[in-house]
């Protein structure tokens, strides 16, 4: 409910801006707050209690909407925009989330089902594993090697979906394409990534979630190749190939390694642990797409990022393939200090 109203209150704003600063604060900060309230760091540990046998499917069609929403959002707004003006649609947005937001909250659910309160998780790497009921806190999460190992795999992660991402559309630009054409082409990726999302998820319930993520890593690689191997519009062909390989798997690993999560660091302090390991995919983000741009500044080529891109993918394979065991809650002595974070 606090974040649905920051970010109600950040729409409100941004219909009244008169100066650049007011929108890097209000769109870089108050609203980048309100969202991330309303993201998988809230929702994965609610789900993560309510949905035991099948997290990875529940994590998924979670993740997925958010996907949908991207999708069929962008073009509805550019409507809006169109008959409105860009002021009068923030104000439009702002009511809209306004009204979806109390009923929205009002439909979750205020306690957990007692049945499930001993099933604190699913299994790491098999569904047919005994559940764990470990109740970890960020500092008893923080004494394992995988909790570091977790903070790679977002860094890793952030880095090779970025490398591309941001640059997709200038990189095709450059090599000749038309803008509304490459725009097109890849556009196809927000709606392939939906269907990427929940059968990644889905499938991590059955054959573990490293596979699933390691699938997911190899697919995107195939696309960064497609883009590192495409030189100019004649071969529009490896265009579609990046566009639906790269597409496919936007965000795909994000329900195994979230789900995986959960598994490894069960208890009250999921959201905060959660929070703290995503701090390496905002990381990863930002250097990725920073690192494109002073690269093809630099060297006027996209190639050295994408290979790069590359790189992290593998990086991020080998990292999360070291999951594959929990690990042990060392219980501190009663005298040892208060309860951590």
């Amino acid at each position: 409910m606090a974040g649905g109203s920051v970010l109600v209150g950040g729409l409100v704003l941004s219909a009244r801006v008169s100066a650049l600063w007011h929108s890097v604060v209000l769109y870089g900060g108050i609203m980048t707050v309100g969202a991330n309230c309303l993201g998988l760091v809230v929702a994965v540990p609610l789900i993560s209690r309510l949905f035991v046998h099948n997290r990875g499917m529940a994590v998924a069609m979670v993740q997925s909407a958010n996907g949908l929403g991207r999708a069929t959002s962008t073009p509805l707004v550019q409507l809006l925009i169109a008959a409105l003006g860009w002021r009068q649609s923030y104000l439009v947005l702002a009511a809209l989330m306004a009204v979806v937001l109390v009923p929205v909250v009002w439909c979750f659910p205020r306690r957990e089902p007692q049945r499930r309160l001993a099933l604190r998780s699913v299994p790491v790497t098999s569904h047919h594993a005994e559940p764990r009921t470990d109740d970890w806190t960020v500092r008893d999460a923080m004494r394992t090697p995988h909790f570091w190992l977790l903070g790679s795999v977002y860094l890793c992660t952030g880095l090779g979906s970025f490398f591309v991402s941001l640059h997709q559309l200038a990189f095709a630009v450059d090599l000749g394409f038309g803008k509304l054409y490459a725009a097109s082409v890849l556009g196809i990726g927000s709606f392939l990534a939906i269907a990427g999302i929940i059968g990644t998820g889905t499938i991590s319930d059955y054959i573990g979630r490293e596979l699933a993520a390691i699938m997911a890593y190899g697919i995107s690689i195939i696309g960064v190749v497609c883009a590192l191997f495409l030189t100019s519009p004649e071969q529009a062909w490896l265009l579609w190939l990046h566009a639906c390989f790269f597409g496919l798997t936007w965000g795909a690993r994000g329900p195994s390694v979230t789900a995986k999560t959960a598994d490894l660091f069960p208890g009250r302090h999921l959201g905060t642990i959660l929070g703290v390991i995503s701090v390496g995919t905002g990381l990863g983000s930002a250097i990725g797409s920073w690192t494109s741009g002073w690269i093809f500044d630099l060297f006027g080529s996209y190639q050295l990022a994408f290979v790069l891109s590359i790189a992290s993918y593998l990086a991020g394979c080998v990292v999360f393939w070291r999951l594959r065991q929990p690990p042990a809650l060392r219980r501190r002595e009663p005298h040892s200090g208060p309860e951590s974070l």
